[in-house]
């Protein structure tokens, strides 16, 4: 009788067992549903595909944006090559032209260096050498130098200081006026005026500039920045200056530089200057006229040549009749 109530008892407890453990297993079933939602994977893989589809249009398009900044990039590299090779080429003709002018600066410094030793030399004539010379008759070529007589004690620059001279000519013009201040070592005055007769150093009006190697200096630095009105008619600056500075005894030598004469008449020109400058009893005028003739109207159309060729008529025929030369250069540029 005992022993069937033991049975009993043990399926009684294994049946308990069984129901709490379901009971258990469908409360954490309903807790694991509350926690984790359904997932739709449908929609999800729909809005991936979309993003995929707009990573790739951003790809392609920043494909496409490379190989535009690329050719740029190519284009520009292409371009600092040529730009480098034109500046090797430009560096090398420029030390070509550096060592061209060098070597012809040289020349010239010797060429005054000799042509000032020998005015000097002329000048400073022993009282012995003075006896010996006595009966010697020069030739009309011995104190010319490149045509022009440098035996004036007195020299004075007229020059045109018009636009076209200072713009296109006034680097040459300051050369020619320090070279023939070269081949006179010595004077006992100078003075600058521009062509209508305005004096470059006002404190020297009216009066001579001393020479000294100063005031050449002064003159030239003066000269690089100098451009009071012109006319483009050198007739004022030469009858000015001879009506100024002539007295009897001096030896006078008026250097005329210009481009172009725009005046109405050459014969008018000539005869006031006639008229002022007039001879001595052996036939000589009161101050020698030197022109040199700057070639800056020949270097545009055939229209504007007209006043350079009355410019050379002009002073060709001038210096002619007062005694001096007329040189006309092939260039208004300094060639090195």
């Amino acid at each position: 009788m005992k022993t069937r109530r033991r049975e009993i008892e043990g399926i009684s407890l294994s049946f308990l067992d069984v129901i709490s453990c379901g009971f258990g297993a469908l409360i954490l079933l309903l807790v694991l549903t509350r926690v984790f939602e359904p997932v739709i994977f449908e929609d999800t893989i729909e809005n991936l595909h979309g993003y995929l589809a707009d990573l790739q249009r951003d790809l392609f398009d920043l494909r496409g944006e490379t190989k535009d900044i690329r050719r740029d990039m190519l284009r520009k590299e292409d371009k600092q090559v040529e730009k480098q090779e034109r500046l090797s080429r430009l560096n090398a003709e420029l030390s070509a032209l550096e060592a061209k002018y060098e070597n012809t600066r040289d020349k010239t410094k010797i060429n005054n260096l000799i042509e000032g030793r020998l005015a000097r030399a002329k000048q400073s004539l022993t009282d012995e050498m003075k006896v010996l010379l006595a009966e010697y008759q020069r030739s009309a070529d011995e104190n010319k130098i490149g045509g022009i007589p440098v035996d004036s004690e007195y020299v004075i620059f007229i020059i045109d200081t018009s636009g076209s001279m200072f713009t296109y000519a006034w680097p040459l013009v300051v050369q020619k006026v320090s070279e023939t201040l070269a081949v006179y070592p010595r004077l006992k005055g100078i003075q600058v005026m521009n062509d209508m007769g305005e004096y470059m150093f006002s404190q020297y009006a009216n009066a001579w500039i001393p020479d000294t190697q100063g005031r050449r200096r002064a003159i030239t630095d003066r000269l690089k920045t100098w451009q009071p009105f012109s006319n483009s008619s050198p007739v004022e600056g030469i009858t000015k200056a001879i009506r100024t500075f002539y007295r009897p005894g001096r030896k006078i030598s008026l250097f005329v530089f210009g481009d172009e004469f725009t005046g109405r008449s050459v014969q008018q020109v000539i005869t006031n200057v006639d008229r002022i400058n007039l001879e001595d009893a052996t036939g000589n005028r009161l101050v020698r006229i030197h022109a040199i003739g700057f070639p800056v109207m020949f270097a545009g159309p055939p229209e504007f040549q007209t006043t350079g060729i009355k410019f050379a008529m002009l002073m060709r025929i001038l210096c002619e009749r007062n005694g001096g030369t007329f040189v006309g250069l092939n260039d208004f540029r300094i060639n090195y």
